[in-house]
């Protein structure tokens, strides 16, 4: 029996976010571009010392479908690494598509200039990738675009709904078809695609996603027919058939490097799979992901919400991390709170950003007084008073009672 053919699978690079980070003086780009192609430098290591057969990568490579020069450089360099290394299957994802009709995709020079190892793959077809440790049945679903696959005069007439059904049917047959060409071939075979998929649980994605998305079908994929199925787009990593049997492993890898706060607990990383007909064996590779914490306190309460909030900090680890403060308040508890002093710890803590200190602070509803309030007695009033100022009722009692005394005295010096 043949070895496995090991491959790496990873995907939504999306070389360009910037958020949270500030401008490297040593190499002029914002250090949050730097965490992700450092994500990337730790992938291409392991996959060096693993001696890995094929890579996939299955789409957006960068934040914007229109990358500037440098962001292209960068990308371009870790693409040498890894055709020196074996074969490289560029996938076509939604941030790679261009703008208009007619234009080049951010990936589609490798293509044009014919760089040796490396197949842009942005039609649904399939190929056989030669590798050192022996053939593999490639299908390529590339980002499903209505106008590349729909007619406008069948769609002119369409609801919205009916054209995404339309376009889940031709979906479905292109990914059949797929199938069909793959299994007449005795060899271990790989489908990647870049889309979204029934039952798939999103991450921060959605906040970055350009155009309209549908769902394939889950069925369409977990077909037997496949030994493994690489996909890209949803940015938490997944195995959608995990636990079933008969099925290949259909395995979102997840985004390399965590883009805001709705990613702060998900880990981030690349697939290591080692492929043989009928079998795949992987692992989710993690990688050191730029940390993101949320710190929280209640301070409504607190006699010294300064000092609490420091001390919250010191207990976690922050060095290089983004954080983001939520703090809750009264305006009493608030205006004894030094901001700069809390801003000046979390930097001696070696955080890489602060990313905001929120404020909520507590606004007491006003005692509705049930009438006029010239129909209240002042202890009446005094009462409305302190019930909006939430003073519990042992000590309104006592209140009451020390001001009843002052009352009654008053009214008998007037008299």
């Amino acid at each position: 029996m043949s070895e496995p053919i090991r491959i790496l699978h990873f995907a939504d690079t999306h070389i360009g976010m910037e958020n949270y980070g500030r401008i490297s003086p040593q190499s002029g780009l914002s250090t949050r571009v730097e965490d992700f192609l450092r994500r990337m430098d730790e992938m291409i290591d392991y996959a060096r010392e693993n001696d890995v057969d094929l890579t996939i990568f299955a789409g957006d490579a960068f934040k914007t479908r229109t990358p500037n020069p440098t962001f292209q450089r960068e990308f371009a360099w870790r693409v040498r690494d890894l055709i020196e290394l074996a074969p490289l299957v560029l996938l076509v994802g939604n941030h790679d598509l261009p703008p208009m009709a007619l234009k080049a995709s951010s990936i589609e020079i490798y293509d044009t200039l014919a760089v040796p190892n490396v197949w842009v793959a942005d039609e649904y077809e399939l190929k056989v990738i030669d590798t050192k440790r022996g053939p593999v049945a490639v299908g390529a679903a590339p980002y499903p675009v209505r106008s590349r696959l729909l007619e406008d005069e069948k769609t002119a007439s369409m609801t919205i709904a009916e054209i995404d059904a339309l376009l889940q049917e031709v979906l479905a047959n292109l990914l059949e078809d797929l199938a069909t060409e793959a299994d007449k071939l005795d060899m271990p075979r790989l489908l990647t695609g870049h889309f979204t998929v029934d039952g798939a649980v999103w991450g921060s994605e959605r906040q970055i996603m350009l155009g309209r998305d549908i769902a394939v079908a889950r069925a369409s994929l977990a077909d037997p027919r496949w030994d493994y199925v690489a996909l890209g787009h949803v940015h938490k990593h997944q195995n959608l058939t995990a636990n079933q049997t008969g099925v290949p492993p259909v395995v979102y890898s997840g985004s390399i490097e965590r883009i805001d706060f709705g990613e702060e607990h998900d880990a981030k990383g690349f697939c290591w799979v080692e492929l043989q007909r009928g079998r795949a064996d992987w692992q989710f590779v993690t990688v050191n992901a730029r940390p993101f914490v949320t710190l929280r306190a209640d301070l409504k309460e607190s006699e010294n919400p300064t000092q609490e909030v420091v001390d919250l900090i010191e207990e976690h680890h922050l060095q290089g991390a983004v954080v983001r403060l939520i703090l809750q308040f009264t305006p009493e508890t608030e205006a004894s709170f030094n901001e700069g002093v809390v801003r000046d710890v979390l930097r001696q803590a070696g955080v890489s950003s602060i990313a905001v200190i929120r404020k909520e602070i507590q606004q007491y509803a006003r005692a509705r007084l049930g009438g006029s309030p010239e129909e209240l007695d002042d202890l009446e009033l005094l009462d409305r008073y302190l019930i909006s100022r939430q003073v519990d009722e042992a000590r309104r009692r006592e209140l009451a009672a020390a001001a009843k005394e002052i009352f009654e005295s008053t009214l008998v010096h007037r008299e």
